[in-house]
């Protein structure tokens, strides 16, 4: 297990020296690690690589492990290998709520916020609807965040259409397709301390997880609160899956791939799981990242149209690979 995560850690560093090199403006191997080596020199190889590269490798690394470990979270809470991090309805509030703002003329500035607080407030709307007694449902939770979804996406194309008339459909349009561009050390900041928060949630609620794994009833047994790990894991996934939403946009399928391709790796113990997750979620965000600026520069490729090219095939692979393995 241990040679996993060391290759795991080797594969996060390539991934990210690699992103160092992709990118608009060409530079050696030379010129980054001098850049990296001296970083209060001047000159434009330093400002590209402390002021653009650095800080979109470092959000994408925390948007790839956050939603990994937030759809990790909700697949085992729910025990349903189909559910991804945005089924609580966080993506689907933000991308109306920022609609909404782009059309009403916002400052570019306060968007991330409004997304931000939308999608939580979403979750715990999702999460009110969901509720039985003390705890949540698992179907209920499942039927809420999908109607809701669904509901959240007709007020965007409804604020696509409206916008068309004022050219802000390209704008909202764009932030849903995913994408990192202009994204900085500032906006790092910003939601550093919410996906804090949702890690450390998660690293509580991995002795809860692992009972459910088992079943409400079974984990009641061996004494685990179940409607608390439940609360907690859905408080944690969704400060993660908002976070994510607010620096990047709306990038699918990381939290629903990883999860599956982790327990391929190290199996479906949380303690080894998690940790796999965020790992491979950072990975591979890297990657699609620096291929999104590669593969059609000086321009890019939004980050979501990538992944779903990706996405689909792979899933669809492991998907039904594992049942006929069964």
């Amino acid at each position: 297990m241990t040679w996993r995560f060391a290759g795991l850690i080797v594969i996060v560093v390539a991934a990210a020296g690699a992103s160092l090199l992709v990118g608009g403006t060409s530079l050696s191997l030379r010129d980054v690690t001098g850049a990296l080596a001296h970083p209060h020199f001047g000159g434009a190889v330093n400002a590209i690589v402390w002021q653009l590269r650095l800080p979109r490798i470092c959000i994408a690394a925390t948007v790839g492990a956050s939603l990994a470990l937030c759809g990790a979270l909700l697949q085992g809470m729910l025990r349903n290998p189909l559910v991804d991090p945005y089924l609580t309805g966080v993506s689907a509030g933000s991308a109306a709520a920022i609609a909404i703002a782009v059309l009403a003329g916002v400052a570019a500035p306060f968007t991330p916020g409004i997304g931000f607080v939308a999608g939580l407030g979403a979750a715990l709307l999702v999460a009110a609807l969901a509720r039985r007694g003390s705890g949540i449902d698992a179907n209920r939770l499942i039927l809420a965040g999908v109607s809701l979804s669904t509901l959240f996406a007709a007020v965007v194309t409804l604020a696509i259409v409206r916008a068309q008339s004022n050219d802000y459909a390209s704008a909202i349009v764009a932030w849903l397709a995913g994408s990192m561009a202009g994204r900085g050390w500032h906006d790092l900041a910003t939601a550093a301390p919410y996906v804090a928060a949702g890690a450390v949630l998660s690293v509580w609620a991995v002795s809860p997880l692992n009972a459910l794994r088992v079943g409400d009833v079974r984990a009641r047994t061996v004494g685990v609160d179940v409607d608390r790990a439940q609360w907690i894991i859905l408080a944690s996934s969704s400060l993660l899956a908002a976070s994510s939403v607010v620096l990047a946009g709306m990038v699918g399928f990381i939290g629903l791939i990883v999860p599956h391709i982790a327990r391929r790796l190290v199996g479906s113990d949380a303690r080894v799981l998690l940790p796999a997750c965020a790992f491979i979620g950072a990975a591979l965000c890297m990657i699609a990242d620096a291929v999104c600026r590669w593969v059609v520069a000086p321009a890019e490729l939004p980050i979501g149209v990538l992944l779903a090219f990706i996405g689909v095939p792979a899933f669809l692979y492991l998907y039904l690979h594992g049942e006929r393995a069964r």
